[in-house]
């Protein structure tokens, strides 16, 4: 039963930051997901400062402030001139640093470590529990489950909205759409989603699940819908394959699934690679006769 929870949450980390990356990718923002899921830190630091409580509710709301503040904060530098690669390493680092300051100063003696937070432990999961409507199930299942019910809302929602501010922001706006706070609403469901994993693979690591899957899924998709199914298929495999040959290898299962995220998708480029040249090749020869 062990196995199933540490699997069936690998699997949900896989699923909800699969659809939350697509459009990371597409909008090329791949680097905000690294930027939040460091800052979300201060967020979490600060809930925990101000309701002196490991409450994951409120883990998650601090979590989704640090992730505005952080989106805001780029775009506010972007907008006075600043290169978009600047303004994100200033920002990320100076918030993080700032979390890891105030741990140090005012959460040393509680299970609130940086190196937790950072790498988390799937294998603990199964061990902390939540009992909702008579289902006992662990904590990150649940957490997991919610951010997935927030990020499919969001998409049946506002779907087209982000498909059109993707690809056409000066028409979307000139329509009258609500692009800035849309993309604000969006950066907030990135956060929730980078905090519901930090029980099952930690900040560093969920950024291979955000941009990993989604990044391999452009490779191959033909339309945004068919990336979102491949984005989610590659998401659970790479946490089922990481899984198990963490177990073959005695070695870190989380690690080994956002090494499974890499091996995948350097596979899914060398076949991408070879059937463009390959096509190449058949539509050179059918020319030269």
């Amino acid at each position: 039963m062990i196995e199933f929870w540490v699997i069936l949450t690998g699997v949900l980390v896989g699923i909800t930051c699969g659809i939350a990356g697509v459009f990371l990718i597409l909008r090329k923002m791949s680097m905000i997901a690294d930027a939040i899921s460091h800052t979300v830190l201060f967020g979490i630091v600060m809930a925990f400062i101000i309701t002196q409580s490991l409450n994951g509710l409120w883990m998650l709301v601090g979590a989704a402030i640090a992730g505005i503040l952080t989106a805001y904060l780029v775009q506010l530098l972007q907008s006075s001139g600043i290169q978009e690669d600047a303004a994100i390493g200033v920002t990320f680092t100076s918030l993080f640093a700032l979390g890891v300051l105030l741990i140090t100063l005012f959460a040393s003696n509680v299970h609130l470590d940086v190196e937790h937070v950072l790498m988390g432990e799937i294998s603990f999961v199964p061990w902390d529990k939540w009992t909702f409507l008579s289902m006992t199930m662990p904590k990150a299942v649940w957490m997991l489950l919610l951010v997935l019910v927030i990020n499919v809302t969001f998409l049946l929602l506002f779907y087209k909205e982000m498909k059109l501010s993707t690809f056409d922001y000066v028409y979307a706006t000139t329509i009258g759409l609500p692009v800035i706070l849309l993309h604000y609403v969006f950066m907030t469901t990135i956060s929730l989603t980078t905090v519901a994993a930090f029980d099952s693979v930690g900040a560093i690591l969920v950024v291979a699940m955000l941009i990993g899957p989604a990044a391999t899924a452009y490779l191959i998709s033909k339309s945004i819908k068919e990336m979102f199914l491949w984005s989610i298929g590659f998401g659970m495999a790479s946490a089922i394959i990481g899984y198990y040959a963490a177990k073959w290898l005695d070695t870190s299962i989380a690690g080994m699934m956002a090494a499974a995220v890499g091996v995948i998708f350097i596979a899914v480029f060398i076949v991408d690679k070879l059937q463009q040249r390959f096509n190449k090749k058949a539509v050179a020869s059918r020319g030269s006769f």
